[in-house]
Parts: structure tokens; sequence; C-alpha cells
């Protein structure tokens, strides 16, 4: 029995460190000329409900020459027995230790998740610094979200991949396989120049970063010549075209979305002011009915799963959405595979839309006004007004739904007490609306999240809420909030102060990150394991002021620590829109209307992709 087993047999979830799941893949390790291992930085269950894992990992299981594995962030139990008994963290499929690939490959989806990834880097004998590590050690990459502003885990990563990763990290592998035959794999420094000349790839230790007085950016610049200015991200023009997976790992536990994911689309084109993914995921592309239908097929026969969510950033507004979901509807309710559409617009045409597909009855429909005012709303540019609401509400009362749950967001810019109010005003509102079109007991869910300014958006100048200033208005609605179908969760306001701190810091908060890791902070999206005294301890002791990230209004010219990373989305546009916001203009939907001039097109030689006909 290997060590790995021996530790999993005291383990209260061994489920998660087996690797041996239906469709998981196994190759032999000496027929691969390079290898990497995929790294979800959360527990298992977290991480294999993440489609990206599934569409990289099978991407690069294609590939002659190539293989990946999996790994995740372990649980409390087992990094206790990984530490006591000495033992490397280790992949899934063939259970080898991290260090013994090439590349560690780590997505980045929440920066909350930046203390776990040092302590798998930790676990997995990897020295935390890129400058530290030497000829042996795998490439450390870095993807996801997050990469819309990498600075402050720049001296952690050697390199980080921008945008879409199904064509690019084959191009990576690639590269390395090449490298490799050369016998120049052990120069490392040289390693990464070649790595740095790839679309998409931004090597951080090339970059050097310069200071002002106050603290701001003065210039962010390459240190060897040839490198671009800005790194440009990678973009799959066609998703027709692009690999997806129709065999993807069905997993033994029950994980967070236990279904099968058929991306429908990628990109949005609304335009909320506030909303990283719309920004950095632009421009649409969707893929054609035809198409979906088949890898549906092919899902429901290689997984076995009872539910097909149809996937994307908005999928009401896939142009054959009511097309695609009738049809897969009528096909699969025979079989008792239900349909389902995670993400709605708040209008009538997607309730009746859910109410067509979901043959058995979902007991809460979703909705995201996200402010209480139509000024606010406008403001973000939210493209919805009351009556949009109440006609979706009262739709979804007919039809049989008896909970919804709407989703707002505290402390937006140019907030006031009455945008606040108006939160309260329309909960009542619509149960009001509920118990008249209802004979049963209909009740109303508000949910607020605390705003937190993002990179690469129009709210990226922004202040966020002071501490104090976010329990202050989340008290004022939950005194108004009260009363029999009313219920009111809240996020909590430290986490997003953290947050806020991380989104739109720079390398200085490399060691405040370390430093709270090291007093014990991780797997940190779960709010029992969220400690704030660690961070505050962990400023402390680096002498940094989190408030000069958080709090601080940035001026109109200011650098910004990520101006070197080009998304496509211009910097004038973004300050078009902030302008905008404040003058309460909404700003049209692409899809719909004329071009915006966000840039991304002409910026990134991609357009627009949609599936022919359909509802616009």
């Amino acid at each position: 029995m290997n060590d790995w087993q021996k530790l999993l047999k005291k383990v209260r979830k061994p489920g998660r460190y087996l690797g041996n799941e239906y469709n998981a893949i196994h190759k032999d390790w000496e027929d691969h000329h390079v290898r990497m291992v995929f790294v979800y930085p959360d527990l298992y269950e977290v991480g294999m409900s993440h489609l990206g894992l599934a569409i990289l990992y099978g991407a690069v299981n294609e590939q002659p020459g190539m293989l990946m594995e999996r790994s995740f962030a372990p649980g409390e139990d087992l990094e206790a027995l990984l530490r006591e008994n000495h033992i490397p963290l280790f992949s899934l499929e063939s259970h080898r230790p991290l260090t013994d690939f090439d590349v560690l490959g780590i997505t980045l989806q929440y920066e909350m998740s930046y203390t776990t990834v040092l302590n798998i880097l930790d676990l997995a004998g990897i020295p935390l610094l890129a400058y530290q590590r030497r000829a042996g050690h795998p490439l450390v990459v870095g993807g996801g979200p997050a990469v819309a502003n990498p600075e402050p885990l720049a001296p952690f990563f050697d390199c980080f991949l921008l945008g879409d990763g199904e064509e690019a990290l084959p191009e990576l592998l690639n590269l390395l396989a090449s490298l490799k035959e050369q016998g120049t794999a052990c120069e490392r420094q040289e390693v990464l120049r070649e790595i740095a000349a790839l679309p998409g790839f931004y090597v951080p230790s090339l970059y050097r970063v310069n200071y002002q007085q106050d603290g701001t950016i003065a210039a962010v610049e390459p240190v060897v010549p040839g490198l671009p200015q800005r790194v440009k991200k990678r973009v799959v023009p066609d998703l027709n075209r692009a690999y997806f997976p129709t065999r993807p790992i069905v997993p033994y536990l029950e994980v967070i979305h236990d279904r099968i994911m058929l991306e429908v689309m990628r990109g949005c084109s609304h335009g909320c002011r506030f909303c990283q993914a719309g920004a950095i995921y632009r421009p649409v592309r969707e893929r054609k009915r035809e198409l979906l239908l088949r890898q549906a097929e092919e899902l429901v026969r290689h997984t076995g799963h009872e539910e097909i969510s149809l996937t994307s950033l908005s999928t009401a507004d896939y142009s054959q959405v009511e097309e695609l979901a009738r049809t897969l509807a009528d096909i699969y309710a025979g079989q008792g595979i239900s349909i389902s559409l995670p993400s709605l617009r708040v209008d009538a045409f997607s309730v009746r839309l859910a109410e067509a597909v979901q043959r058995v009855r979902k007991s809460t429909l979703t909705f995201a006004p996200e402010a209480g005012s139509q000024r606010l709303r406008n403001v973000i540019n939210k493209g919805v007004n009351e009556e949009d609401i109440m006609t979706a509400t009262g739709e979804a009362f007919r039809a049989g739904w008896q909970a919804i749950k709407l989703y707002f967001m505290l402390g937006l810019p140019t907030e006031t007490e009455a945008d606040l109010l108006g939160i309260v005003d329309l909960a009542r509102d619509i149960l009001r609306q509920g118990r008249e079109l209802s004979d049963k007991k209909p009740t109303v869910t508000v949910s607020v999240s605390s705003f937190v300014p993002k990179a690469q958006t129009a709210f990226q100048w922004e202040p966020q809420d002071r501490l104090e200033v976010i329990k202050e208005k989340q008290q004022l609605i939950r005194s108004q909030l009260k009363g029999p179908g009313l219920r009111y969760n809240w996020h909590q306001p430290e986490v997003s102060f953290i947050e806020a701190v991380l989104s739109r810091g720079d390398r200085r908060l490399a060691p405040a990150i370390m430093a709270a890791w090291r007093r014990g902070a991780r797997l940190e999206g779960w709010s029992e394991n969220f400690h704030y005294g660690y961070w505050l301890e962990a400023f402390r002791e680096t002498g940094i002021d989190p408030e000069f990230y958080a709090y601080r209004q940035r001026r109109d010219d200011e650098i910004f620590p990520w101006d070197h990373l080009d998304f496509g989305i211009s910097k004038n546009f973004l300050q078009k829109e902030r302008q905008r916001a404040f003058a309460g203009q909404l700003t049209e939907d692409c899809r719909r209307g004329r071009c915006s001039g966000c840039g991304v097109c002409p910026g990134l030689d991609v357009s627009l992709c949609l599936a022919e006909g359909g509802r616009d």
C-alpha cells in the first residue's frame, strides 16, 4: 500500500483524492514529453464544478505527447496528515508529487483564494517566490478571471495566461517540449523569455514597476528588449471550432454543481459598469444550436447526469435560447432529465422560458436587480426598470413559483439612503404581488453583497465604502426588511474589504499575503475559515496600509498596476462609461444596437459571433 493510500484511510472524504472517477484520463507517464497538473485552489467539491477545468483537462489530454492531471486544495484533515508524515501534495490521476510535473497551472477565480495558492505551493515543496525556483522546479502558471489584475501574486508566479486557454495552453506545452528536446529547459530564465514571446502570456519578472513618491505607479516597463509594452489576452474567436469536453469526469462525491454544463456562449455585452467578467470576457461568441444539441446528446450518454445546465454569463441572451431550451426539454423530459437556466434576465420572457423547460418545478427563481432605485440602476447600466421587475416576478408567481430571490449590491457609487430603502420597498411590493397571485404563502429573499471595485471596469477609479458605513447600511436594510415572507441574507463586510484590497493591489501586497498565510489563512472562500485578524496582523507586520488600496479615490490620470495588461476594452472607453454613470446615462447593448466603441473587436482582431437567427 502506498503512502497516500494509507493516509486516505484516515480522512473524512477519501473520494476527494482517489482520482479514478468515471471518465478520468490516465496516460502513461513515460510516453509523454511534457506533463502538466491543473490545480484548483479550493476543495474538490468546488473545483470539480468548474467548467474551465473540464475544458482544459480535455483539450490538453487530447494532444499527442501531452499529459494533464488534477490536484485540489486538501481538506484540513489531509493537510495535517501530509505535514505530519512529510508527504508532498500529489496529483489525483497518478498520485505523483506535484514537483514531478513540468507545469503547475493554477486557476485564480477569486481573490480570497490567494492564501490557499501559497498553501498548495508549500505542501508541494515548491519555493513560494518565483526567483527562488531552480531547474527542476515546475513552472507555476496562473490563469482565470483574477488575472485581470494578478500583480499582488506576481512574485509567486512564473507567468500568467490572459484570456482563453484551450488553444494557448497546448502552445505553451509545445514550446516546453521543444525546449526540452533542445536541452535548454534547464535554463529557467531563457524559458521564461521564450514564454513571454507567446501571445497572451505575461511573465511578471520581465516587467519592472516604478513608483511615485505618493505610492502610486509611475510606470510598468519590460526589462528585456522586444517584449510588448502591453500583453494582449488570448481569445478563441469561434467557439464552434473550439474544443469542448463531451466526456467530462463524473465525481464520486456530490459536488457544488452536480450536472451537465453545456456552454452556449462566452462573453456578455450588457455592460454593467461594476462587472469585471462582462468586461474581460468580451466579445460575445455563441455556439450554433445544432452543435449544442449534438454535444448535449454525447454528454448525456457519457455521464448519466439528470440535469443539463445551459451555461454562460447571461444564458437568456443567447440568440436561440428559446428554440434550444424547448428542443432539449422535448428530447429529454421523457428520460427524467431536466433543463436549467442558471442566469435569468429580469423580464417576462425569461420566466416563460424557465416555466416551459423546467418540467420539474424548482422551488426558487432568482433575479438580480442589483440596485433599489431606477436612478442607481441607470448609474450601473442595469437596463431594467421596476415595471420589468414586477412583470417578471408576477409572471413567476402565476406560473407556480412560490419563492423569489433577489440579488442586490450595497455600496455602489452615488448610493443614497433612498436607494437602500428602495430595496426594501421593492421586496415588499413583490411579496404583496405574490400574495395576490398565489394561493400559497410566497417568500421573497433579499441577498445583499458589498460592492468591490474591480480592475478593468468603469468603477476601477472608485473607493469602496468604509467598513463602518457598510455595516450601517446593512443594519438599515435589516431593520426595515421584517415581517412574514421576507428574508434577508448579507455578505461578511470584512471579506469584501480584503477582496477590495487585493483586487486593485500591486506587487507590494505579496508580503502581506504571505504573512496572512503563515498565520493560518487558507480556504477563505468558506466563511468559517476566514479570520479577519490574520489579515490585520499581516498588514501591521508588513507596514502596508490596506486603506490605500480599498478606500482611496483614484486620480483620473492614474496609472494602474494592471494597465500593461490588455483585455481589449480600452481605458478611454471605461473613463467615458464612468462619466456616463455619474450622468445617469445608459449605454446600449452592442448586440442589439450600435457599437459602443469599447475597443475589444478592433483591438483583439475579433468580432461578435452569434448563432444564426433566433430572438434578438
